[in-house]
């Protein structure tokens, strides 16, 4: 791939054939140009700021989460159209399956959402996607379903993505990496329900909140890409937390650091490369018994 790429930037140039300039219609000077640009110009701050942190932690030998992200804004000098889409996978099923498991699964639904609506985004096609942004995304996440069990038999992954477009957030989710909304007035919310055993067992109140914890079947999922029996991803749309926060992170930080200490980091820093590098740390701290991947994206 990267000889592939390399080749773009290798092609050879065509000889050029001077153009004869037209005084009226040639480009300005340089002084010129910001002399009009100072007077029409307007700067808009971004609608929101991303950054990203992984570690394979302090007692694995290797990395088996993978995370995605893209974002781009359309502006038209008339609205800010801001477009997304962040993910998560936290890979299981041993070295090789587990990373090319969430490798591919990540992989399949990027390609899959591009293609149903970056060029609707755009407004290079015509025509609008036939499916709702909540069908496209979980018919993404049954893609990224498909291409684990072709590409990494045995092998299984979380998945748990952000598609941002315009005002709104389509969240989609399968196992127990998590997805939390932190509001303007200072509440965080655990958007995503995990799909593990010890979940199901505390929502049925056969344990408590401490023994989950410490429970022996915490890593066990009943709901994961890479699973033979059908089942249908958690998908949801709200509206964007704004101003505020969306992380996206395995369970190799949340598993390590509680929702306050979460909240505190994010909040305490407007830089969320910074924010990400002080959570992985945190869990780094507190042993880091697992991978560690967040995304933050900092809603303004």
């Amino acid at each position: 791939m990267l000889d592939s790429i390399k080749k773009i930037f290798r092609k050879e140039k065509k000889p050029v054939t001077p153009q004869v300039i037209n005084i009226e219609t040639a480009p300005l000077a340089e002084d010129q140009l910001r002399s009009v640009t100072r007077e029409t110009v307007f700067i808009n701050p971004p609608q929101f700021l991303v950054g990203c942190g992984q570690s394979v932690g302090r007692q694995r030998d290797h990395n088996e989460d993978t995370l995605f992200w893209f974002n781009a804004t359309f502006a038209n000098g008339v609205n800010d159209i801001p477009f997304g889409l962040f993910i998560v996978a936290d890979g299981m099923g041993g070295h090789q399956h587990g990373e090319v498991a969430s490798s591919a699964a990540s992989r399949a639904l990027g390609e899959h959402i591009f293609r149903k609506l970056y060029s609707a985004v755009l407004g290079a096609s015509q025509e609008m996607p036939a499916e709702s942004i909540q069908e496209i995304m979980e018919s993404g996440i049954k893609a990224a379903q498909n291409a684990v069990i072709t590409k990494a038999p045995g092998g299984g992954t979380t998945i748990t993505a952000a598609l941002i477009l315009g005002e709104q957030v389509t969240i989609g989710h399968v196992g127990d990496s998590r997805l939390y909304y932190i509001y303007p007035d200072g509440r965080m919310e655990t958007m995503t329900k995990d799909h593990s055993l010890v979940k199901r067992l505390l929502d049925l109140g056969q344990i408590t909140e401490e023994e989950a914890k410490n429970h022996p079947n915490k890593n066990v999922l009943y709901r994961a890409l890479g699973q033979a029996e059908p089942f249908r991803p958690d998908i949801q749309t709200t509206p964007i937390p704004k101003p505020g926060y969306i992380l996206i992170c395995s369970d190799g930080l949340w598993g390590s650091v509680n929702d306050e200490d979460i909240f505190r980091i994010i909040t305490a820093e407007p830089n969320p490369s910074l924010a990400c590098l002080n959570l992985v740390e945190a869990a780094n701290q507190a042993g880091g018994p697992d991978n560690i991947t967040a995304i933050v994206i900092r809603m303004n």
